[in-house]
C-alpha cells in the first residue's frame, strides 16, 4: 500500500468476497482477500509501527497472564509483547507476508507465537480456550450469521477477557466510490449488541487513541474500546 488513507489503511477496501476452497498453502478462508492483504504488505517493507497497540497495554497490563489470541495480529507487535510478559500466544492473520514478517520478529525477540493463516471464522479454533482475545483494529467482515462476531466470543474462556478496539467515527462512514462500507465490517456495537447475562462489559467507551509513532493509521486520534468479560 503507498499512502495512509483514512479508510484503507486499516479496512481492506472493496467489496467482501464469496468464499472459495483454501490454497495449498493451508491457508482457510477466501484467497482473494488474503492476495489483498498480501498485496498491500508487499508494497511497503513495513506497514505498522512495530510497537503493540495502546489500547492493548493500557487493557493488558493489569491482567495475569494465560492464553491470549491476537486477532489480525499483521507483523506481529501485540504478540510479541504479549508473550514477552509471559503470555502463551495464538496470533492469526489472513495475510502469509505479514506472519513471515511476525515469525522474524518473534525469533528475533526470542519469544514462540503460534501461527494460523486463516480468516477468523474458518481458523477451527477451540472454543472457550483463551483468556484474552484482542482484536485490535480488525478488517473482520460481516455475514448475515455473525460468523465473525461470534468467533470472537466464542474463543473467550470462562473468566477470560475479549478486547475488540477500533478507530472512532469509521463505523459511521458513508458508502465511498471505492466500494468501502461501514456495514460490511465488525465493529465494537455490533459484538457489543450480542452479549448476554453471560458477560460482563468493563469497558464500553471512546477514548483518545494511544498511538506508536509511525506506521499506517497513525492519523487517527480516538478509539472505540469494548472490554468484555466471560462470566465463570
Amino acid at each position: 500500500m503507498g499512502n495512509d488513507d483514512p479508510v484503507t489503511d486499516d479496512i481492506a477496501a472493496g467489496s467482501p468476497a464469496s468464499h472459495t476452497l483454501p490454497p495449498a498453502d493451508g491457508y482457510v478462508g477466501d484467497p482473494a482477500v488474503a492476495a489483498q492483504w498480501d498485496g498491500r504488505y508487499t508494497d511497503r517493507e513495513q506497514l505498522w509501527s512495530g510497537q503493540p497497540n495502546g489500547a492493548l497495554v493500557a487493557e493488558a497490563t493489569g491482567l495475569t497472564p494465560g492464553r491470549a489470541l491476537d486477532v489480525g495480529c499483521g507483523e506481529g507487535a501485540d504478540a510479541v509483547w504479549l508473550a514477552n510478559r509471559g503470555w502463551d500466544v495464538t496470533a492469526l492473520d489472513v495475510s502469509g507476508v505479514a506472519l513471515a514478517r511476525a515469525a522474524g520478529h518473534a525469533r528475533d525477540a526470542g519469544v514462540a507465537v503460534r501461527w494460523v493463516h486463516a480468516e477468523l471464522a474458518q481458523a477451527g479454533l477451540t472454543p472457550a480456550s483463551f483468556d484474552l482475545v484482542s482484536a485490535q483494529y480488525p478488517a473482520l467482515l460481516r455475514t448475515p450469521d455473525a460468523a465473525a462476531e461470534r468467533a470472537l466470543l466464542a474463543a473467550v474462556a470462562p473468566g477470560g477477557v475479549l478486547l475488540l478496539v477500533h478507530h472512532a467515527g469509521m463505523d459511521t462512514h458513508q458508502v465511498r466510490d471505492d466500494g468501502f462500507d461501514p456495514a460490511d465490517y465488525v465493529w465494537p456495537s455490533t459484538v457489543a449488541a450480542l452479549l448476554n447475562d453471560d458477560w460482563k462489559v468493563e469497558r464500553d467507551e471512546q477514548r483518545p487513541r494511544v498511538a506508536p509513532e509511525g506506521g499506517a493509521g497513525a492519523h487517527h486520534t480516538d478509539d472505540l474500546v469494548l472490554r468484555a468479560r466471560r462470566r465463570r
